[in-house]
């Protein structure tokens, strides 16, 4: 069939520190008119890491939309925060459920129930003073929301198309934290970061959440910048007190 590269069936995905960018030893430039994208789980507009202070007018070249929902709307994106999609009929379609969205469990529209997206995004390109500022704070993200708070996540057919209007939309750069965990035959993220890397797109992926054990790493085809989690430059002391009364300190996570 003309223009169409493989057929495969729809699948789910899986989504896999304030101051990693010091830690790194990392500095960017300004980088202002840069457009980002992150395919997550959508954004809180209402966090100061998409306040539009001291930034010019929206690039003319941008052709992303700000699409509203359930308590999203317009006037949410803003000289920062440049655009903002949704996508759900591909899960709906799989899963043949309604997404839950009693008590804030989820929104159908851009915004972020969870706040996986807003962290992701804002680690990336989040504009707010302070430790706890993105690596390229002047960059402007659009968000292509996939990933959706139920026992499914995401689906296939959702993710092409989040990428299909990144592409269109004339972004610079695609972060994608999500995962599928299946053979590179069927890795519709790796599909799709080839098509917007072929357009001059740099695209950058996590590399997953499981181990210790041997070839676990995900999105890992060459054209991707795979990202793994790492140690960071502080500890967190922690005591915890035995049932023999011996208090021990140990280290966690957070």
């Amino acid at each position: 069939m003309d223009g169409v590269i493989d057929v495969i069936p729809n699948g789910l995905a899986k989504f896999h520190t304030t101051r990693s960018w010091d830690s790194l030893g990392l500095s960017f430039p300004p980088a202002a008119n840069n457009l980002s994208t992150e395919s997550n789980m959508g954004a809180w507009p209402e966090s100061k890491s998409y306040n539009d202070q001291g930034l010019g007018p929206v690039p003319a070249r941008c052709k992303g939309s700000c699409e509203g929902g359930d308590q999203f709307n317009s006037t949410h994106c803003n000289k920062k925060l440049i655009g903002a999609r949704w996508f759900v009929k591909g899960l709906l379609e799989l899963t043949k459920e309604p997404i839950n969205t009693t008590a804030g469990m989820e929104h159908l529209s851009p915004r972020d129930a969870m706040g996986h997206g807003t962290h992701t995004s804002s680690t990336a390109a989040g504009l707010a003073a302070g430790t706890a500022r993105g690596g390229a704070p002047r960059a402007r993200p659009a968000i292509y929301k996939v990933y959706w708070n139920t026992d499914g996540g995401c689906s296939n057919v959702d993710i092409l198309k989040a990428f299909d209007e990144a592409i269109h939309d004339g972004v610079d750069v695609l972060s994608v934290s999500l995962g599928l965990g299946v053979p590179s035959v069927l890795d519709v993220i790796s599909f799709g970061s080839l098509h917007a890397v072929s357009k001059g797109i740099t695209v950058v992926c996590s590399a997953g959440n499981s181990g210790p054990r041997s070839q676990l790493v995900e999105n890992a085809a060459p054209w991707i910048i795979s990202v793994a989690a790492s140690t960071m430059d502080r500890s967190f002391p922690t005591p915890i007190t035995l049932g023999n009364n011996r208090t021990i300190i140990v280290t966690v996570s957070f």
